[in-house]
């Protein structure tokens, strides 16, 4: 297992493994969208994409985007992203993602990394198994749609 922070170079990697999420969410397959939004992502540096790779094969990713806490006047992570291909689950790829996004925020030294997720996530077991906690006060969002 190789986690890796990924470049324009793994761009390809990146695309279809972020399509595969967007599916994962019951979001119509489209890898050209898929690999343009990636590519802006990582041009703009607004991201850092973690990519998770068995041997040769990349099998999953993380990606954190950065933003503020205006109260605490801290910069901190959303991680908006964690995804392992089905066939790779269970095998401590998302673990080793999650730590190394921790490991990132330390570095960054970071206030910490807001989680989003759906309620009925099975992967919520795996954030609380290694120290996530619900935060139950930030639950509204607004749609613009």
């Amino acid at each position: 297992m190789t986690i890796i922070q990924a470049n324009l170079s793994h761009l390809d990697h990146m695309a279809s493994l972020f399509d595969e999420y967007r599916v994962f969410y019951r979001q119509d397959s489209d890898l050209e969208a898929a690999k343009t939004f990636i590519k802006t992502r990582l041009e703009k540096e607004d991201t850092i994409i973690l990519l998770a790779y068995a041997e040769d094969k990349p099998v999953g990713f993380s990606q954190l985007f950065h933003t503020f806490s205006s109260v605490s006047m801290q910069p901190l992570f959303i991680l908006n992203d964690l995804f392992v291909n089905e066939s790779y689950r269970k095998q401590g790829f998302g673990v080793a993602l999650l730590n190394k996004s921790k490991n990132l925020c330390k570095t960054y030294h970071y206030k910490g990394i807001a989680l989003q997720t759906e309620t009925t996530n099975p992967a919520q077991e795996l954030y609380e198994s290694q120290g996530w906690l619900l935060d139950k006060a930030l639950q509204y969002f607004w749609s613009n749609q």
